[in-house]
């Protein structure tokens, strides 16, 4: 049965303390937690969470945090959710040096100055400051030049608000958004669905289909991984041979000796 003391802590976690950090990763030392989840608490004080040196990931998504002062010792961490709070400030995130993600969406950041603070973070490569899925945004979003500015000032990034900005598939996704915008408009006419009777497909029917390729190469390569394959199915049916002779003979140890009389 439950104390009234967990059930009081169960019901409130307004505070990160160290016992709710330990009840809900098992683990003994704060310096030992690598991955955490706190999504949706009511969290409003990160208490003791900057003790958690260790930590690589951490989601305080949805809950009401405005002063993100503990995360400053947080040096190792790499992947931060903090979406759907009430955070303004991001100075304490400067020091976070292996932050690659961060997710900033539906919180009040007014100003692209307000941004300054995170040009120091080489890794940074990822950032949500709205989120269309979930209808999260933040302020600053609304000024005309944010999305040129930010980009700007994070010459290494290479995912804004989940849109690939540079590198592979980049240019891919630009095109197909400009395709698909030129299709929406030339679509209607005067609010009328147009029809187009002389429009043909791209490409032959077939085009898309997988070809096995005839390369002798690529036939040789399926053919050792198939022997790796089938090798390791053998080395598996011997362990596990192994295994239950081992057991069967342990077990014949432990049962007592008979004697007859």
């Amino acid at each position: 049965m439950e104390s009234k003391r967990d059930k009081d802590q169960e019901a409130d976690c307004e505070k990160i303390t160290a016992v709710l950090l330990k009840s809900r990763t098992g683990e003994f030392d704060l310096e030992s937690i690598l991955f955490l989840k706190l999504r949706g608490l009511g969290i409003h004080d990160l208490g003791c969470l900057g003790e958690c040196m260790s930590l690589e990931k951490l989601d305080l998504s949805a809950n009401n945090i405005t002063n993100l002062a503990p995360l400053a010792s947080l040096r190792l961490l790499s992947v931060l959710g903090l979406s759907a709070n009430r955070i303004s400030n991001l100075d304490p995130l400067r020091s976070c040096d292996s932050l690659q993600h961060l997710n900033l969406a539906g919180n009040i950041i007014s100003s692209i100055e307000s941004l300054h603070c995170l040009q120091p973070l080489r890794k940074l490569e990822n950032i949500r400051l709205k989120d269309n899925t979930y209808n999260y945004s933040n302020p600053v979003c609304r000024n005309s030049a944010y999305r040129n500015t930010v980009l700007e000032m994070f010459p290494n990034i290479k995912v804004l608000d989940g849109e690939r900005v540079v590198g592979r598939g980049s240019d891919l996704y630009q095109l197909c958004k400009d395709i698909d915008d030129t299709i929406k408009a030339g679509l209607y006419k005067n609010g009328q669905l147009v029809e187009h009777s002389d429009c043909k497909p791209w490409v032959e029917d077939n085009y898309w289909e997988i070809k096995r390729s005839n390369n002798a190469i690529i036939e040789e390569a399926y053919k050792q991984f198939n022997d790796v394959l089938h090798e390791c199915r053998l080395l598996n049916n011997r362990a596990t041979h192994v295994i239950s002779q081992t057991e069967r003979s342990m077990s014949l140890k432990k049962q007592p000796k008979q004697y007859a009389i």
